[in-house]
């Protein structure tokens, strides 16, 4: 299923380049997106997007990966900046083998591990070549991609929310959201 198919708002009815999508999107229309790697290997679905109030960015996508029919999934917290949208395929790109996927720090969903710590952030962004705290960081393959498809990451429209947040909104420090 597509983000086209969750789209209850009409957010991307427009074939033309007028509406907010591709580079703005709502997340709940990404949540339940395939996430596939460039040998066109399926890797999983989304089945939450992570955001991370302070900064007012997306911190991870969560993964999940293997089992059958929802049962014995191992989920893995995927930093957002790794992942890259193909438009025309409608799912996200991950650069990662299936092998090498299947030794990424992951978890299972009655046990989630503290994302915001120190230690978790650094042996993740580690593990995808990603860096920490780098709005709109692309991963250390780059971001070249096939026609049709666009990096949410290295759009030169991407604007570091950070820098818009000013009075009493997310990561001011005023407890405001």
């Amino acid at each position: 299923m597509s983000y086209l198919d969750r789209d209850t708002y009409g957010i991307y009815r427009s074939d033309d380049a007028t509406g907010p999508g591709p580079r703005l999107m709502g997340a709940d229309t990404l949540i339940g997106e395939d996430v596939y790697n460039r040998q066109d290997e399926d890797l999983g679905d989304i089945k939450e997007i992570m955001l991370d109030i302070r900064s007012g960015q997306v911190a991870y996508a969560v993964l999940s990966f293997g089992g059958w029919l929802g049962m014995g999934d191992k989920l893995f917290a995927v930093p957002w900046q790794a992942l890259q949208l193909d438009t025309e395929n409608k799912r996200f790109l991950l650069d990662v083998s299936k092998d090498h996927l299947k030794n990424a720090p992951g978890f299972d969903q009655d046990n989630w591990p503290d994302m915001a710590s120190t230690e978790f952030n650094t042996q993740l962004h580690s593990f995808y070549g990603t860096q920490q705290n780098v709005p709109g960081g692309v991963t250390s393959t780059g971001s070249v991609m096939g026609s049709g498809s666009a990096s949410l990451q290295s759009d030169p429209g991407y604007i570091d929310p950070t820098y818009s947040n000013r009075g009493g909104s997310i990561g001011s420090g005023s407890g405001n959201i």
